[in-house]
């Protein structure tokens, strides 16, 4: 079907997982995306020359940290902004230029944190991204890049095509399910997420349902073929319980695909240097996640093996991919990767961390908007090959299973 979405991408071309990064139209890429290596391999770096010389949340932690590796908030207004040189690679600069009938009123009164706004007030959910249309077109965007990784695939989970009731946990905006339910027009998808910030002209096979995945569900038991779920981390207060009750849900011999990111953003040569904006992204994110009670570090922590084992599943396949940020690699796959996750990442740095940031670690607007000058001019160095990890863990329920 036409893709009828209302929000689209800015990037040129359009479609890292939830809470992806084909533009909102059906269209594909002009481009013909090229398999990633999903062995953990660094992509190599291209070679360059030297570089030139008001809301309140329910047990909410307090503000700041105590961390020596984090950088306090009011460092960055004291760092010069050095001037851009013809070795900045500012070539791509010009390109950052629903849901059911039933839902009630008080599920779209959304939060407001600093201009930026949130999911309603519902359960124990604390998602950490925004929901309005720039951020959104973020995420989009970063599901494109996930798409490119994945050799134009938006799934690897070796299901067939007889597959017949899909859940997509943590949709998002919706783009990965509304895809999926195109290419399976005869199965039964449903997209979850704590948001109803999807778009309302669906594929007939499709609908969205708002709901915080972090409590018991209501689904079923036995009832999905397949379970997708991708970019929760800082969201989840326990793991294992969301993995029981995805578990659950599955019939036996259904599978479950989990992708997730690592906050880290590092490099392989050491042109991540410590204290540079780069390096003190992840390092704030992670002491964050800590005094909030909701990991960020999904990947270093192995939780994903860990967790589906835990409750009953079989490991089918693990995979480790590094997501190159910026246009650096040698490969021209990766370098497409690359320009198109810098996007997602530059045109709102605000949203990703004003929420964290500010509500629990104690930084105000200001200060965001400081340090997000300073990432913004790290992230077009073409002499910085930074990148982050990401793990993609295909699992099954045994065929034996209850």
């Amino acid at each position: 079907m036409s893709d009828p979405r209302a929000k689209t991408a800015s990037a040129s071309t359009t479609d890292i997982a939830g809470t992806t990064a084909e533009s909102s139209t059906a269209a594909q890429p002009a481009i013909s995306p090229a398999p990633a290596a999903s062995s953990g391999t660094s992509p190599q770096a291209e070679s360059s020359p030297a570089p030139a010389q008001e809301l309140t949340t329910t047990e909410a932690p307090t503000p700041g940290t105590t961390n020596p590796n984090i950088l306090p908030a009011s460092h960055w207004a004291q760092v010069p902004h050095p001037e851009e040189t013809d070795d900045d690679d500012s070539a791509y600069g010009d390109d950052n230029a629903s849901s059911t009938a039933s839902l009630t009123a008080s599920i779209l009164e959304y939060r407001t944190v600093h201009g930026r706004t949130y999911h309603s007030e519902r359960g124990n959910a604390q998602s950490w991204n925004p929901n309005d249309a720039l951020h959104d077109e973020s995420m989009d965007i970063l599901h494109h890049v996930s798409t490119l990784m994945q050799d134009g695939k938006i799934y690897l989970a070796p299901i067939g095509d007889d597959v017949q009731k899909v859940l997509d946990v943590a949709c998002g905006t919706g783009i990965w399910a509304i895809d999926f339910a195109d290419l399976f027009p005869a199965a039964e998808v449903i997209g979850v997420d704590i948001s109803p910030q999807q778009p309302q002209w669906i594929p007939p096979n499709l609908k969205f349902e708002v709901d915080d995945v972090t409590q018991p569900w209501t689904y079923e038991p036995n009832s999905f073929d397949y379970i997708h779920l991708r970019w929760l981390t800082g969201s989840v207060p326990d793991w294992y319980a969301l993995y029981r009750e995805i578990f659950k849900a599955l019939k036996p011999g259904g599978y479950f695909e989990h992708k997730e990111s690592s906050c880290l953003l590092i490099s392989d040569d050491g042109t991540v240097v410590e204290g540079s904006a780069i390096d003190q992204w992840g390092k704030v994110f992670t002491e964050a996640g800590k005094k909030f009670g909701r990991t960020f570090s999904v990947v270093e922590e192995g939780l994903q093996r860990k967790g589906m084992e835990a409750a009953g599943f079989e490991i089918v396949e693990e995979i480790d991919m590094k997501t190159p940020l910026g246009p650096w690699p040698a490969d021209e796959t990766q370098k497409l990767i690359g320009q198109y996750n810098r996007l997602a990442i530059e045109q709102d740095v605000e949203g990703f961390l004003m929420y964290m940031w500010t509500m629990v670690m104690g930084w105000t607007k200001e200060e965001i908007q400081v340090y997000a000058a300073h990432l913004r001019r790290e992230l077009r160095s073409p002499n910085i090959h930074a990148y982050y990890p990401q793990k993609l863990v295909i699992a099954r329920k045994p065929e034996t299973a209850s």
